[in-house]
């Protein structure tokens, strides 16, 4: 149900989501903070098993939705762990407005996790602005939807030509065709992935593909040099 990908992180994958008849699978990721709270990235359809697995591990303090397209289950979540602060970046505020958000996600990592989790905020897109995670740690870099990566054979027909052109399959994963023609404020992305860059990074965890285990700076230098 758990599984640990480094020091204080665990893994969950979740069902797969359809949008577009696409099927898209989903992961999340609990990372435990020196006070002993949980900090749950990108939160996955909650049962009975995963609830009492994350709870073993201890108290949940933050359900964190990374940007504006990864929030179906956040209330189902807050439901089960109402002491939970839930914190999205502002244009996911706005479109939630059935939450209350405790905090919006911002360009520098707040108090409650500062110092353990470093975060940049990746805007100037259109489809959606993301805020990439580093995990001290763990030495874990964490995305959402800029890279993804899904087996060849995973889509068929027409839609296995689309995920090509998109870069949706490949041999390693990639910023998908459609988030690099969505940036319209490339200066901005730049000097946001210049501080991703920079991160001593061991390991790249996304929502949707494996993670990347070794060689995660270069394979971050790779996957980011059409913007540079």
């Amino acid at each position: 149900m758990l599984a640990p990908i480094g020091e204080e992180i665990w893994t969950a994958e979740g069902p797969e989501v359809e949008v577009a008849g696409f099927h898209y699978p989903l992961r999340m990721a609990v990372i435990r903070l020196g006070s002993g709270g949980l900090f749950i990235w990108s939160p996955v359809a909650l049962d009975e098993g995963l609830r009492e697995a994350v709870a073993a591990l201890g108290t949940v303090r933050f359900l964190v939705a990374p940007n504006s397209l990864h929030h179906l289950y956040l209330a189902e979540w807050q439901s089960a762990f109402p002491e939970a602060e839930i914190w999205g970046p502002a244009r996911l505020a706005a479109k939630r407005k059935d939450l209350t958000f405790d905090g919006i996600l911002e360009d520098a990592p707040p108090a409650a996790w500062e110092g353990e989790i470093d975060q940049v905020l990746v805007t100037g897109n259109l489809i959606t602005d993301e805020a990439v995670f580093f995990h001290e740690k763990s030495g874990t870099v964490i995305f959402t939807d800029l890279l993804q990566h899904f087996p060849p054979g995973g889509f068929s027909g027409w839609r296995a030509l689309i995920a090509k052109l998109d870069l949706m399959t490949g041999d390693e994963p990639h910023v998908p065709r459609k988030f690099r023609r969505a940036f319209i404020r490339r200066r901005a992305a730049r000097e946001a992935l210049r501080r991703v860059l920079a991160w001593p990074a061991s390991q790249v965890l996304m929502a949707h593909g494996a993670p990347v285990r070794t060689g995660a700076r270069a394979f971050l230098e790779r996957a980011f040099r059409w913007l540079f």
